[in-house]
């Protein structure tokens, strides 16, 4: 009986593993029938600039981890639309993934991102953005809610303004002085908090805009777009850091909820392949492009820390209350008990 009853044991027990094994196999290979066309696009940068050149390697990374199996058709600047038309074709799932600077027309909240002063130097940007870094866990849910899956930051370093026949460094002397803003909450909020004269306007638009008289420079880019798109037409450059300046990699919710969970880690991998690299690149990239500004006889100039505490003080007392209005007390709360203290 004692025996009769083991063989049977060992016999369900040999069934129950061949029909994991099987079944895993199974899920496996059904995994690796699945094909897709995805469609990748940023509203900023051509297929040479740094975003243009980490949307192929994001594209590239998916294929080869996939066999081949997910292939991303990758789409630059102005090919698909302008900045808000784009965002509203990710949240309609017409285009599945992006790099982009977020919009804050579907959610107040994705502002917190934009918040100017909200860290402070590179160590400050790494601590706060990281995994498990108490600014991507704030951000994360939000993007959730919004129907989007966000992988992370794509850094580029701190912001700051480009202008022409003058220049400032403190309130007082930025008095006059009307600077192209990003049309999104709170950059011509913070540009205003600084002394500017703020003028919210598409990046499309901005050369003709510096051209015509329009306004007389750029704010809350890096010096590489200065340089690279409006060069001949700025003369300094001012390293005001009063924002962090960084896109997103998105991707479309519903999209993402359809992959398996073996194409989820691909295109998450990948993600988190390129945000690896643009962080650890992305300092020396902006300091290539300060010196090729530089060299091209752009003046590029830093505050004096008084003038940079003086700011930030200044843009965070006048801001900061009124992003409450827009995030919330919960979510200002945590970044007033996380953000760095000027020096």
């Amino acid at each position: 009986m004692k025996n009769s009853l083991k063989k049977i044991l060992k016999h369900a027990a040999v069934i129950t593993t061949t029909a994991v094994i099987s079944m895993a196999s199974m899920q496996q290979a059904l995994a690796s029938d699945n094909k897709y066309k995805l469609k990748l696009a940023s509203e900023s940068g051509d297929s040479t600039s740094p975003v243009g050149q980490s949307m192929q390697l994001w594209a590239k990374l998916i294929k080869e981890k996939s066999n081949g199996r997910i292939k991303v058709n990758v789409f630059y600047q102005g090919e698909l639309g302008g900045q808000q038309e784009l965002f509203d074709q990710l949240v309609r799932n017409n285009i599945d993934m992006m790099l982009t600077w977020p919009q804050t027309s579907y959610d107040d909240r994705i502002s917190m991102i934009y918040l100017p002063y909200l860290v402070l130097d590179w160590k400050d940007a790494i601590n706060a953005y990281k995994e498990g870094g108490w600014l991507k866990e704030i951000v994360t849910p939000v993007f959730a809610d919004l129907g989007l899956k966000y992988f992370g930051p794509y850094p580029e370093g701190f912001g700051g303004v480009a202008t022409k026949g003058r220049y400032a460094t403190n309130f007082e002397d930025a008095e006059g002085l009307k600077v192209r803003s990003q049309p999104i909450f709170p950059l011509p909020q913070t540009m205003k908090a600084m002394g500017f004269q703020a003028v919210p306007i598409d990046w499309s638009e901005v050369y003709t805009s510096i051209q015509t008289g329009v306004v007389d420079g750029d704010s809350s880019n890096v010096i590489y777009w200065d340089y690279q798109y409006f060069r001949d037409q700025l003369d300094y450059y001012v390293q005001s850091n009063q924002n962090f300046s960084s896109f997103a990699l998105l991707m479309n919710d519903d999209m993402w909820s359809k992959l398996d969970e073996e194409d989820q880690n691909i295109i998450a991998s990948a993600a988190q392949e390129v945000i690896d690299l643009q962080f650890k690149k992305a300092k020396a990239e902006d300091e290539k492009w300060i010196k090729a500004a530089q060299e091209a006889g752009m003046e590029y100039i830093k505050p004096t820390p008084k003038e940079m505490t003086a700011w930030i003080k200044r843009v965070r007392k006048d801001v900061w209350p009124q992003a409450e209005e827009k995030l919330g007390s919960e979510i200002m709360d945590k970044i007033r008990a996380n953000a760095s203290l000027p020096q």
